[in-house]
C-alpha cells in the first residue's frame, strides 16, 4: 500500500530554517517522482518543488528558488525539503505527493498524497 508521511513542520521566525521529510512506503522512490505542494489559507494549492525518478529537481514557485532545496535518500525511502530564509508568506500546510517517474507542477497529476505538515513563519 502506497503511503506518504510528512514531518518536520513547526513554528519558526522569519529568516529561520526547517527541513521537511516525506517518508514513503509501498513503492520505490527511484521509480517515482515526489512533489512538494503547499496550501495557504485563502489560496489554491501550489507546486513548490519536485524530484523525479532520475534525481532531477525542479522548482515551480519562483519565490522559493535559492531558498528551498529538494533531495532524496533512496536507502531511507525519504524525500526532504530544506527550507532556508523562511518568510511569512511561506506559511502553509505542506504536502508531499507521488506520481510515476516524471515531475509535474499540477497537483491533479499526482495520485497519492500525505496528510500534510504545518509550517508557520512568524515573529
Amino acid at each position: 500500500q502506497v503511503q506518504l508521511v510528512e514531518s518536520g513542520g513547526g513554528l519558526v521566525q522569519p529568516g529561520g530554517s526547517l527541513r521537511l521529510s516525506c517518508a514513503a512506503s509501498g513503492f520505490r522512490l527511484d521509480n517515482s517522482a515526489i512533489g512538494w505542494f503547499r496550501l495557504a489559507p485563502g489560496k489554491e494549492r501550489e507546486g513548490v518543488s519536485c524530484i523525479n525518478s532520475g534525481g532531477g529537481t525542479f522548482h515551480y514557485t519562483d519565490s522559493v528558488k535559492g531558498r528551498f532545496t529538494i533531495s532524496r535518500d533512496n536507502a531511507k525511502n525519504t524525500v526532504y525539503l530544506q527550507m532556508n530564509s523562511l518568510k511569512p508568506e511561506d506559511t502553509a500546510v505542506y504536502y508531499c505527493a507521488t506520481r510515476p517517474s516524471y515531475c509535474s507542477g499540477l497537483p491533479s497529476t499526482f495520485s497519492s498524497w500525505g496528510q500534510g505538515t504545518q509550517v508557520a513563519v512568524s515573529s
